[in-house]
């Protein structure tokens, strides 16, 4: 089976997406404990700074998820591949790996740039899709 540039990258996307919650998964585990980790959380408990910014990166990751996913699929069933959707495919996971680790850390200025150059990425997308 060959798979494109384009849906190989949406794979590896939405793994990442599915795995960095994981760094402050543990966070919780260990500043709260498991019953309060594996819990409701109707009312949850703030999480060290760096954690936070960690759940925040990955609501960020979840939401632009779905506008890269759905693009990248229309442009797969419209044929659309070229060089072009692969390199925006390519670079928008990269910067979503590099936009959760400037969050994480705390890198405000590098952590907008590097979520503007993902946009644009969506904006290339959508452009090849609709031009």
């Amino acid at each position: 089976m060959t798979v494109s540039t384009e849906l190989f990258y949406l794979a590896l996307t939405a793994l990442l997406t599915t795995l960095i919650w994981l760094p402050y998964g543990l966070a919780m585990v260990q500043q709260h404990g498991p019953m309060e980790a594996f819990g409701n959380r109707d009312h949850e408990k703030p999480l060290v700074p760096w954690a936070e910014r960690a759940r925040r990166a990955h609501r960020n990751a979840v939401e632009n998820l779905a506008v890269f996913a759905s693009l990248v699929l229309i442009v797969q069933a419209v044929g659309g591949n070229n060089q072009v959707t692969a390199w925006a495919c390519i670079i928008y996971f990269w910067m979503r790996v590099l936009h959760y680790l400037a969050y994480t850390f705390g890198l405000v200025i590098v952590r907008t740039a590097l979520w503007t150059v993902g946009w644009v990425c969506i904006l290339v997308l959508a452009w090849q899709v609709l031009a």
